[in-house]
């Protein structure tokens, strides 16, 4: 498939790497008590995109604590919502994290990036296992 000459290339578009690898998460609309449903996210140093059927408004501050899943680190931090795609999700930069947990993001990628190929080559590789 080709690319449309509007269509951005997110791959050259992206200030930092993202990667699915959250264990788990929860999040809490500062100033409310209700649990929010959510999917698993990709998570970058920047931000996340959680994949979410709640609404939130642009600008709204959220309380974020996630686990990571092959490091096993916690990371706690403050984010604002930047979009909304209304029942799929809310992009959010995280506004107040410590550089600890900063750094546990990094190592995060760096080992995801380690042990998954990617797709391209995955598909290579079953389609050489399949011929052999």
């Amino acid at each position: 498939m080709s690319r449309g000459r509007n269509q951005k290339d997110w791959d050259t578009v992206r200030f930092s790497n993202r990667v699915h690898s959250l264990r788990e998460i929860s999040i809490s609309y500062e100033g409310d008590t209700q649990a929010v449903p959510i999917r698993p996210p990709d998570v970058s140093t920047r931000g996340m995109f959680i994949n979410t059927s709640q609404k939130f408004p642009e600008g709204a501050v959220l309380n974020l604590r996630f686990c990571l899943d092959l490091s096993g680190a916690e990371v706690q931090a403050r984010g604002e919502v930047r979009y909304c795609i209304p029942s799929v999700g809310i992009g959010v930069e995280f506004i107040a994290m410590s550089p600890k947990a900063i750094r546990a993001i990094e190592k995060e990628i760096e080992l995801v990036r380690g042990k998954l190929p990617r797709r391209r080559t995955a598909r290579k590789m079953k389609s050489a296992r399949i011929r052999a």
